[in-house]
C-alpha cells in the first residue's frame, strides 16, 4: 500500500541505482586490451570501491578537509595504479578513467521504475557523490531527476547525520515526507534516525561474487522491495 504522507523519494546511487562493479569492469577490460595492459580488473575495481569509505573516513575525521568524491577517487586510483604497476597511461587517460564513476550503467529495472514513481513522487538523488558526478550520470544514464542532492551540499558524507537533514531541508519538507530508498542497511539506518522513511531494494549482485552483506533487509523498514518495479507497485497501489 502506498506510504501514506511520503511526498518526495531520494535515492542512494552507487549500487542502489547504477550498477558500479560491472560498469568500472567492463571499462578497465576494454582500456586494458587498447593499451595491452594485463592485469586483474576485477581486482582493480572492487580494491577501487574498497578505497570509497576509507577515503570518506579520513574526511568525517577531519585528515583531510572538506574534499570531493571526485578527488577521493583520484586519491584512490592513483595508489592503485602504483600498487598494479600500471605506468602506461597518459595523464589524460588517467583523467578519463577517473570519471568512469560518471558513466556508470543503470540496473535494468531503474529507469522504467524511475519514471513510473516520477507521476506521483518529486525524485532526487542523495549521495556521497559530488554534484557534478551526478549530474553527468544522471545525463549519461537517463536518469530523470527533478533535483540533484549531494553530500557535498552538507559538506558531509553519509552516514553523518547533516546529509540526511540537508534533504529535507532543501526540499522544503519535514522529514517524514521524505523518503530514501537505498539497498543498504546501514544507510537507511542513519536515515530512519533523523526522521526520514525508509525504503530497501536488494541489489544481492552489487559488490558480484564477493558480496557479503545487503544481501536481504535487516530492519523494519517502511518498505521492502525486490527490485524498482515492485518498489513502484508498493509506493503507487499498483
Amino acid at each position: 500500500m502506498p506510504v501514506d504522507g511520503v511526498r518526495a523519494l531520494v535515492f542512494d546511487v552507487f549500487g542502489t541505482v547504477v550498477d558500479w562493479r560491472g560498469s568500472i569492469l567492463r571499462e578497465l577490460e576494454e582500456l586494458g586490451r587498447r593499451k595491452r595492459i594485463e592485469a586483474d580488473w576485477a581486482a582493480f575495481a572492487d580494491a577501487w570501491r574498497g578505497a570509497y569509505q576509507p577515503s570518506m573516513q579520513r574526511v568525517r575525521a577531519g585528515e583531510l578537509p572538506w574534499t570531493k568524491l571526485d578527488a577521493l577517487h583520484r586519491m584512490s586510483l592513483d595508489e592503485l595504479l602504483r600498487r598494479f604497476h600500471i605506468d602506461s597511461l597518459t595523464p589524460e587517460e588517467v583523467a578519463r578513467l577517473n570519471r568512469v564513476w560518471h558513466r556508470l550503467s543503470p540496473w535494468p529495472d531503474a529507469v522504467a521504475g524511475l519514471n513510473r514513481l516520477r507521476g506521483r513522487y518529486l525524485l532526487g538523488t542523495l549521495s556521497n557523490g559530488n554534484v557534478a558526478l551526478l549530474a553527468e550520470l544522471a545525463k549519461f544514464a537517463g536518469l530523470p531527476w527533478d533535483c540533484i542532492l549531494s553530500a557535498e551540499l552538507a559538506r558531509h558524507y553519509k552516514p553523518d547525520p547533516e546529509v540526511y537533514r540537508m534533504a529535507a531541508e532543501l526540499l522544503g519538507e519535514r522529514p517524514g515526507e521524505v523518503m530514501l530508498v537505498a539497498a543498504h542497511n546501514g544507510d537507511l539506518l542513519a536515515a530512519r534516525a533523523e526522521g526520514l522513511r525508509t525504503a530497501f531494494v536488494a541489489r544481492p549482485t552489487e559488490y558480484g561474487p564477493h558480496q557479503s552483506r545487503d544481501f536481504a533487509a535487516e530492519h523494519d523498514f517502511d518498505v521492502v522491495a525486490r527490485d524498482f518495479g515492485d518498489l513502484a507497485d508498493r509506493l503507487l497501489g499498483d
